[in-house]
């Protein structure tokens, strides 16, 4: 099982990928274009992609953009039956967290808490 870490790596090297993929839209000169339309340096484009910075959500919105590509465009391909499905304990400890962020007394939620504590403690 891959750490979610090492997902998003995995994504952020996918995307990467895509830039000059789309590029091929902008010209003769496809890297130094997209730069420019974002606003960025070519030594900051570089370190985008070369995984030394990450790329932003709004940034990602911008290069695509610019790329006359939809942002989902730089996610085709990932492989989406890499993903393992949901354990049925990963499910309830999904909804128990969802549930308790909705609480919306800190009282009750701290007497939850404690309850389980106490009860993970328990042999």
């Amino acid at each position: 099982m891959k750490r979610t870490t090492t997902r998003t790596q995995d994504i952020d090297r996918h995307v990467r990928r895509s830039y000059p993929r789309a590029s091929h839209h902008t010209g003769p000169d496809p890297s130094s274009n997209w730069r420019d339309l974002i606003g960025v340096t070519y030594q900051q484009a570089h370190k985008y992609e070369r995984g030394i910075n990450r790329v932003s959500a709004g940034r990602l919105f911008e290069v695509a953009r610019v790329l006359s590509v939809p942002v989902a465009y730089l996610f085709e391909g990932l492989d989406a039956e890499d993903h393992r499905p949901v354990s049925p304990r990963e499910r309830m400890c999904l909804e128990l967290a969802r549930n308790f962020a909705q609480i919306p007394n800190e009282k009750h939620q701290e007497a939850l808490s404690k309850l389980a504590r106490a009860l993970a403690t328990q042999q």
